[in-house]
């Protein structure tokens, strides 16, 4: 299987927008939906003749093996992997020397190397990056601690959430910063839905489609309606802006087990009898809107508390 999902450049310079599906390998709705904007994109100039596109955009499969294997990850899970000391130590050692996941690091960092270098008239470097969750009932954004980043988090119309970064370490968006690259760096990780729910598909299409726009990479009047109808609509009853409360972290053999019937985004108050493990119970030590409720083996977080800044 190639990494590289897609290219697609434009006459003019302009941003290097670069998109990761399946960074976990069960979440396919994101190179699903990179694979159908490669081809709106080839297909776009022939029905509107108008139509230009300035820049670049690379569409990138994270986890190779464990996407093929329908698994989060084989060993260990990619996207927390992405530290600026365990990326370093990656690079330096031999294909021989790594386990799977690291092999797909030294791969995929050396990937968006390659890409960069190929395009050095590049304005500025946007990373999307594309996920999915075990649970149903809403779809957010998580932008990197920068105003740029938050902007274009909001323009994709779907509840941005702070302070997740803190909650967690050695993702993409705490990698793929201005201090490990020379250039002026935007970072925006997009949830689209569940796993395998169909509408996470459109959901992510029109979340990269609105990014492009967001950022100047097409015409805003290039871009239907419908892309920002399919997020509004279903974004309206969520909070606008919210930030992150309490994660719960899961260590290897705790055992845990969430409690059936949460979703994103519903209501918790504080005391409620969320998940179980070898330990006991495990009721929320707050009240706020529960968020990624973990309903899968593989997994280093049972689910994070959240609470709302700011209404739609």
């Amino acid at each position: 299987m190639d990494r590289v999902i897609g290219r697609y450049e434009g006459t003019d310079a302009g941003p290097l927008m670069i998109v990761f599906g399946a960074m976990h390998g069960n979440e396919p709705a994101g190179v699903k939906a990179l694979e159908m904007v490669f081809k709106m994109l080839e297909v776009e100039p022939i029905t509107n003749p108008g139509f230009k596109f300035i820049g670049k955009i690379v569409g990138l499969v994270g986890n190779i093996k464990a996407y093929q294997q329908g698994k989060r990850f084989l060993l260990k899970d990619l996207n927390r992997q992405f530290t600026a000391a365990n990326v370093a130590k990656v690079k330096a050692s031999l294909p021989s020397e790594l386990d799977p996941e690291e092999l797909e690091l030294k791969e995929l960092i050396a990937q968006v190397d390659f890409e960069i270098e190929a395009y050095p008239q590049a304005t500025r470097l946007v990373f999307l990056d594309l996920h999915t969750t075990t649970a149903f009932g809403g779809i957010f954004t998580i932008p990197a601690q920068d105003s740029e980043s938050e902007r274009i988090g909001i323009a994709l119309h779907a509840p941005v959430v702070k302070g997740l970064l803190k909650g967690i370490r050695g993702t993409t968006l705490h990698y793929f910063t201005s201090d490990n690259f020379n250039q002026k760096i935007s970072a925006v990780t997009f949830e689209s839905g569940q796993h395998n729910e169909q509408l996470s598909i459109n959901r992510a299409i029109a979340a990269i489609i609105n990014c492009m726009r967001t950022i100047d990479c097409v015409d805003a009047d290039d871009v239907e309606n419908q892309h920002d109808n399919l997020l509004i609509e279903f974004s309206k009853s969520l909070p606008k802006v919210a930030e992150l409360l309490y994660v719960h972290p899961i260590d290897e053999g705790d055992d845990f087990e969430m409690m059936p019937g949460y979703k994103n985004f519903i209501s918790i108050e504080k005391g409620d009898l969320l998940a179980k493990d070898k330990h006991g119970e495990i009721r929320a030590k707050n009240s706020g809107l529960i968020l990624m409720p973990l309903y899968q083996k593989q997994g280093e977080d049972g689910f994070f508390l959240i609470k709302m800044l700011e209404a739609f």
